[in-house]
C-alpha cells in the first residue's frame, strides 16, 4: 500500500493520516468495489491534504472522509459514461485464508463486504450508493452527507432510503461463520461423490450460479441445473482450499500441475446455498492473489474445475 512519504509533510499530519487510512480504505472500497481504486483515492485524499495548510485542517476524520466520499463519487461517475458494463464482469474478488484472524487492509475489506452486497451496490446511482455507505455503514449525519453530494440533508436521506429499498431482499443476514462453511463443505463432499440427492439438500431450489469463464458467462437456475452442473463439474482432478472470498465462504481449485482451475464462493441463507459465484477465466485468476496450492493428491474431485462454457 501507498505511504504518507510519497511528498514531503508535517509528520505529525502524516502520522494522524495514517491512523485514519484504514477507516478511509473500507469507505473508499464499500463505494467502489475495487481494493486498487480504493487504495488510489486514500492516496489522492493524502496528497490533497499534504498541500494543505496543517492550520486549516481542524477536523482531519471528516476532512478526510469528505474528500474521499468526493473523490469516490467522480470516479463512479466517470464510471457511467463509460459504455455500457458487460454481463460477466464482477466486483474485485478479495481471497483470505478460512479462519485467518488477520487485520491486513484486504482481509478486513472481504470480511465486512460479501460479494452479494457489492453486486448490489453497483447497481446503485453514486448518490445512492454513497448516501446509503455514509449513513447506513458508517452513521454519518444526513447534514454531513448531504454537504458530501451537493444535496440537502433531507435529500441525501430520501437517496439512501431509495438504495435500501434495492439493497433490501438481496442483502438476507446469512447464518454464522461456522454453519455457512458446513454447508459449502456438505455441498462439496455431495458433488464430489456423485450424490445427487445430496447436493439438492443443501441448495435453495432457487439458487443461481454465475460461472465466469474465458468464453463469457454461463448461469444456471435452479437446484436441478446447478446439481447437474457441480456433478460435471467435480469430474476435473486437482486440489482445493477452502478460503474466503469477500467474507463468503469459497474455495480455490488447483490442477495436478499445478495451475488455478477456478474460484468459488457461495452465499448461505437459511442453511441453503443461494447463490454461487465461479471465477475459471484464466486471465482473470491470473490477477487474484490466490496463494500457494495445497499438496496435491491425485484422483481428487474438485467442484468447478471446468473452464469454458457449460455446454449441457
Amino acid at each position: 500500500m501507498k505511504g504518507c512519504d510519497v511528498v514531503k509533510a508535517d509528520e505529525p499530519l502524516a502520522e494522524a493520516f495514517e491512523e485514519e487510512r484504514r477507516r478511509l480504505m473500507a469507505v473508499a472500497y464499500r463505494m467502489l468495489g475495487s481494493k486498487a481504486d480504493a487504495e488510489d483515492v486514500v492516496q489522492e485524499a493524502w496528497l490533497r491534504l499534504a498541500r494543505q495548510d496543517a492550520g486549516i485542517v481542524e477536523n482531519l476524520s471528516g476532512w478526510s472522509t469528505t474528500v474521499v466520499s468526493r473523490i469516490c463519487i467522480d470516479v463512479l461517475r466517470s464510471r457511467k459514461t463509460k459504455p455500457e458494463v458487460l454481463y460477466d464482469e464482477i466486483p474485485e474478488l478479495l481471497i483470505t485464508e478460512e479462519g485467518d484472524g488477520s487485520l491486513e487492509d484486504g482481509a478486513v475489506l472481504a470480511e465486512s463486504v460479501s460479494l452479494a452486497l457489492l453486486v448490489v451496490l453497483e447497481a446503485l446511482g453514486p448518490a445512492e450508493r454513497v448516501a446509503f455507505v455514509l449513513h447506513d455503514m458508517f452513521a454519518i449525519p444526513f447534514e454531513e452527507i448531504g454537504q458530501i453530494i451537493g444535496r440537502s440533508g433531507d435529500a441525501a436521506k430520501v437517496a439512501a432510503s431509495r438504495a435500501r429499498r434495492k439493497v433490501h431482499g438481496t442483502h438476507r443476514a446469512t447464518v454464522s461463520r461456522r454453519q455457512e462453511r458446513a454447508v459449502v463443505d456438505a455441498f462439496l463432499d455431495a458433488a464430489r461423490h456423485g450424490d445427487f440427492g445430496g447436493l439438492l439438500q443443501v441448495l435453495d431450489p432457487d439458487v443461481v450460479w454465475r460461472s465466469h469463464t474465458a468464453r463469457g458467462v454461463v448461469v444456471k437456475l435452479g437446484s436441478t441445473a446447478v446439481a447437474s452442473r457441480a456433478q460435471r463439474g467435480a469430474r476435473a482432478k486437482g486440489s482445493a482450499r477452502s478460503v474466503r472470498v469477500n467474507g463468503q465462504p469459497g474455495i480455490v481449485v488447483w490442477s495436478l500441475d499445478g495451475r488455478p482451475l477456478s474460484v468459488m464462493a457461495c452465499t448461505v441463507v437459511g442453511g441453503r446455498i443461494l447463490d454461487i459465484v465461479s471465477v475459471t477465466d484464466p486471465q482473470r485468476l491470473a490477477t487474484l492473489e490466490l496463494g500457494e496450492p495445497p499438496d496435491l493428491a491425485p484422483g481428487t474431485g474438485a467442484v468447478g474445475g471446468v473452464d469454458g462454457p457449460d455446454k449441457g
